[in-house]
């Protein structure tokens, strides 16, 4: 192994891990990269970019399902082909995969085919041990500075272990060996409901099990409660209130004991989903004996991105929620910019967006309305309805709702939560205005072009100030 000391190793690889050697790299660091299985990591590879592929799919098959509606005939019976929805899921990652790649060579990043783990110091640097993929020890590198983004995994719950067979976890249900013709999904979070609607879009029987008292429980009760008669109508059940008690399996399916409201009833399913949270990836790393603080499975790290440890710093997944790429993206910067000496600003996570790509999707970034009263804030709020938009009747879309909750003495743009067509695209507007500090008056005075779904903003504002125009 020619170089064995860097000015910084990543130990990780996915949207935190290969930003922060990137952007390490751009400030004129010599960067190692260690990642054991894929560059781009679970986000990548198993989870943000194949899920949108799978269901980029299953809307395109919903919309030739109801192509008459647009003035179009299909002739003959349309059909999903399951192997090959998840052929096409799988090249997309892949090219991603092979993308970031080129970008890690391209910025001179050395990157090791490894297992990283903490092992001590050597002088005033960091060792990180390499381990093979055969468990055996390929070496050591060294660097003053060592940035954690090892990930998450899925939480696994008692009784619901994944077989790989009848129990899945996000990974089997990315490539399914068969098209369930009955589906249940534990946990209604952005994971659950985004299989649930891909499943049941393309025919499947799907039971959601959530154990609080509304889906999407992350969101504005609102919007939620519109997402969850939007799927009801679609033929999705859903049980709130509810936990599994007991697994029953079978010869070709599975039965779950569920309880809701001191009642148990048997779901026969073909196959379960569990999406109930995940837990951090902190073992086997190298914590042991370090000042490194571990809580509820996540690394604690201050608002650079460090640890208890000096030249150890924890970014993504593994240092807690939300978890998001995008937010892991942002840490990776900040820590590595941090450690190069810039100035810079602390992630304000209240102004980290939130995408469900659900139909119809669900977009959000701030405080809901309950939040920004229980944090002692008048409110003043706006709501406008897809159905008032001529661009969403135009796309056969009209179903869903804007919704902005603003600080009623000063103005400020405290939450937007959305439901409907492509407001994961239009989320970023709000975000925007939240960054820059915005008030109602400068989203008032912005112009919103015509005819877009994006005027629908405007338009929320306007109500919550009692000048909507278009409804």
């Amino acid at each position: 192994m020619a170089d064995t000391k860097f000015d910084l190793i990543v130990v990780g690889g996915g949207p935190g891990g290969y930003v922060a050697a990137i952007r390490a790299s751009q400030l004129g660091m010599k960067v190692a990269l260690v990642e054991r299985e894929h560059l781009g990591g679970i986000c990548l590879n198993w989870g943000c970019i194949p899920t949108k592929a799978l269901l980029r799919s299953s809307e395109i098959f919903n919309f030739i399902k109801h192509a008459k509606d647009f003035g179009l005939e299909v002739k003959g019976e349309v059909s999903a082909v399951l192997p090959k929805i998840v052929e096409r899921s799988r090249k997309v990652a892949g090219q991603l995969s092979g993308g970031v790649k080129g970008l890690l060579k391209k910025n001179k990043v050395t990157v090791f085919d490894a297992f990283g783990k903490l092992a001590g110091k050597a002088g005033a640097d960091r060792k990180v041990a390499l381990v093979g993929k055969d468990g055996a020890a390929t070496g050591e590198i060294t660097a003053p500075h060592v940035i954690l983004a090892t990930g998450a995994r899925a939480r696994v719950l008692p009784g619901l272990e994944p077989d790989g067979k009848f129990i899945w976890t996000y990974k089997e249900a990315l490539v399914p060996d068969v098209m369930p013709k009955s589906l249940l999904v534990v946990g209604s979070g952005a994971i659950g409901i985004e299989f649930a609607s891909f499943f049941r879009t393309l025919g499947a029987e799907v039971t959601v099990v959530e154990m609080v008292d509304r889906i999407l429980p992350a969101e504005d009760e609102e919007i939620s409660a519109f997402a969850k008669k939007s799927f009801e109508k679609q033929g999705m059940k859903i049980l709130t209130g509810a936990v599994t008690k007991g697994v029953t399996k079978g010869a070709t399916n599975v039965t779950v004991t569920v309880e809701q409201g001191g009642k148990t009833q048997q779901i026969t399913v073909d196959r379960v989903i569990v999406a109930a949270g995940i837990v951090g990836n902190v073992e086997n790393i190298g914590l042991e004996g370090t000042a490194v603080k571990v809580e509820k499975t996540h690394v604690v790290i201050d608002d650079h991105c460090r640890t208890g440890e000096p030249g150890v710093y924890a970014i993504g997944d593994l240092a807690g929620p939300p978890w998001l790429a995008h937010k892991a993206s942002h840490e990776g910067v900040i820590c590595v910019e941090a450690i190069a000496g810039k100035h810079v600003h602390p992630l304000d996570t209240s102004n980290i967006p939130g995408c469900t790509y659900c139909t119809p999707q669900v977009a959000s970034v701030g405080l809901t309305e309950a939040k920004a009263k229980a944090a002692g804030y008048q409110v003043k709020v706006g709501r406008f309805p897809f159905i008032g938009n001529g661009k969403a009747i135009a796309l056969g879309e009209p179903e869903g709702m804007v919704k902005t909750v603003f600080d009623a003495k000063t103005g400020e743009l405290l939450g937007a939560h959305m439901v409907g067509a492509e407001v994961t695209e239009m989320i970023q507007g709000y975000t925007i205005a939240r960054t820059l500090e915005s008030t109602e008056a400068e989203l008032m005075h912005t112009v919103f072009p015509h005819p877009t779904l994006s005027e629908m903003m405007h338009e929320s504002v306007l109500d919550a100030y009692g000048r909507v125009i278009h409804f």
